[in-house]
């Protein structure tokens, strides 16, 4: 049983709960990632005051959802910007994995041995992150620990090997050994939970130099020269903005972008046009896109945000059909890849955001009362099932779009199809200059290491630019300005472990908990019949 000898107040418990609120947001509002490693502490401190009773244990899951509660609303407040439903939705999905995860722990802290309440806590804790990254309209895993890294890419260069739940598992880690030291009073408790914070960062070292510009590993990579654009469209007016307008801004840009690069990035939904799905040639844009580049660009590629419809007819063609009149249709959020040929590449975007572009089935009846209208086409979209890259002139480069970027084993399946750059084109200002589309650039430097590929990230206003394979910005363009940005990045066709295997973390630990929680039951009537 885990008992701490000093009691806590009220106050104090309160104090406490508070402090574990804090040291967990801080890595998200942009300061340092070490706060990480005692966020949970204060939490687990409050734990230890309490006995096995149900009585005590319903106070402590109060305390804990306190907490969980806080730290989504300290972190993911920008959100009400764009939608008020937005926040409460994520903050109740959120609480409630961190909960189950933190009330197992408690429980078995109470009723078994601690051994088997740690292993449960750390594989709970990043099984309930894997499931709510896997939810199909229910994901929103800002949150992950291993995210929280995201402003500090030169402590996690081994995300390569073991993606964002190796970060999560790091820091669970520290936190028990933290614990432990407090419970212990044992210098050695201290001392073992700094290295196992000085180790990693030491290994992270040494792969960060080895992908130096002037390491043999980086500058033997061949390299592509890419153009970003920012059209600086308002969000909310730029529904109002007649198309020919905007892509008349969109040919403006292009036209800045130097005749070498082969590549030139414009925003999600930029091309302001319902495109044909199947025939996308026959678009007025993308024509007029096509014919400057035969002009102007012959060696270019535009890969660009917008909207395609496909027709069904009278036969609804899949679950995400809409009916429009007598037919059935699918309204896609996708990017396409727009040069001198007379074929238009499409990618479908497959990681759809909660509320606005998915809604849950079993609300789908509801029609739009559970939408959130942030202009254009909103409701329920088509999803993408596959992670095909673009290719021109040889070249393979993943066309994601905005919120596919924060999922890890999402992007590398487009490396596991051959994808030797990593592109985002999004559309995120929706939430004002906030932390919202700050960190959707910031989490494309983990998506960069744990791939080990160079990123080009195109928004419609702030942050556009390039990230190194290190997780490192080479340029970037800030919020509210217009522009276009050209650098030259590397292609990558070697594949981290990472890429290879995915999430393996996030499943090991999903059956390592399930296993822990069979245990324990086991146990618990074990132990009851051993006592009648």
């Amino acid at each position: 049983m885990i008992q701490f000898k000093r009691q806590f107040s009220t106050k104090t418990k309160l104090a406490m709960c508070v402090a574990s609120i804090a040291l967990l947001s801080i890595p998200w509002e942009g300061a340092s990632c070490i706060t990480l490693f005692v966020g949970l502490l204060p939490l687990l401190l409050v734990s230890a005051q309490y006995g096995d009773s149900w009585r005590e244990t319903f106070a402590m899951m109060g305390w804990a959802i306190f907490t969980f509660v806080g730290w989504n609303i300290a972190t993911i407040w920008w959100v009400w910007n764009a939608t008020p439903i937005g926040p409460v939705a994520a903050t109740i999905f959120s609480t409630w994995w961190s909960l189950i995860a933190f009330m197992a722990y408690h429980i078995m802290s109470k009723r078994a041995h601690k051994a088997l309440a740690y292993v449960t806590f750390v594989t709970a804790w990043i099984a309930g992150e894997y499931l709510y990254t896997q939810a199909p309209a229910l994901s929103f895993p800002w949150l992950v620990l291993g995210n929280g890294f995201a402003d500090d890419p030169w402590a996690v260069q081994w995300y390569e090997y073991t993606g964002v739940f190796g970060g999560s598992l790091w820091v669970l880690l520290v936190n028990i050994m933290a614990l432990e030291a407090c419970l212990t009073m044992r210098k050695r408790m201290w001392s073992a939970a700094m290295l196992t914070i000085v180790i990693p960062i030491g290994i992270s070292i040494g792969l960060f130099y080895h992908y130096e510009p002037d390491a043999e590993a980086y500058t033997s990579l061949p390299k592509v020269t890419v153009s970003v654009t920012q059209p600086n469209i308002p969000c909310y007016e730029k529904f109002n903005i007649s198309a020919e307008q905007q892509q008349d801004n969109l040919l403006d840009l292009l036209a800045q972008a130097p005749d070498s690069a082969e590549f030139v990035l414009m925003p999600e939904t930029a091309l302001a046009e319902m495109i044909n799905d199947r025939q996308p040639e026959n678009s007025h844009i993308v024509n007029r896109i096509s014919d400057y580049l035969r002009e102007e660009k012959p060696a270019t590629m535009v890969v660009s945000g917008g909207e395609t419809m496909r027709l069904y007819g009278a036969v609804k063609g899949s679950e995400t059909a809409r009916k429009r009149g007598i037919h059935y249709l699918d309204i896609y959020n996708a990017s396409l890849g727009i040069d001198t040929s007379s074929k238009v590449q499409i990618h479908h975007k497959g990681k759809l955001v909660v509320g606005v572009e998915t809604i849950p089935l079993w609300l789908r009846k509801a029609g739009n009362l559970f939408s959130v209208d942030l202009g254009g086409t909103f409701g329920q979209l088509g999803v993408g099932d596959k992670q095909i890259p673009f290719e021109h002139n040889g070249k393979k480069v993943a066309p994601a779009i905005c919120y596919e970027g924060l999922y890890g084993n999402h992007m590398a399946e487009f490396v596991r199809n051959g994808a030797d750059a990593l592109f985002v084109v999004s559309n995120d200002g929706w939430w004002g200059n906030t932390l919202g589309h700050r960190y959707l650039f910031k989490f494309c430097r983990l998506r960069a290491i744990e791939l080990r590929r160079d990123v080009a990230r195109s928004a419609n206003t702030g942050v556009s630019g390039f990230i190194t394979m290190q997780g490192e910005d080479i340029e970037r363009m800030e919020w509210d300005n217009r522009g276009v940005l050209t650098s030259d990045i590397r292609l990558n066709t070697k594949q981290t472990v990472y890429a290879k295997h995915g999430d393996y973390i996030g499943r090991l630990s999903l059956l390592i908990a399930a296993l822990c929680l069979l245990y324990f039951v086991a146990y618990s009537a074990k132990k009851k019949f051993y006592l009648n």
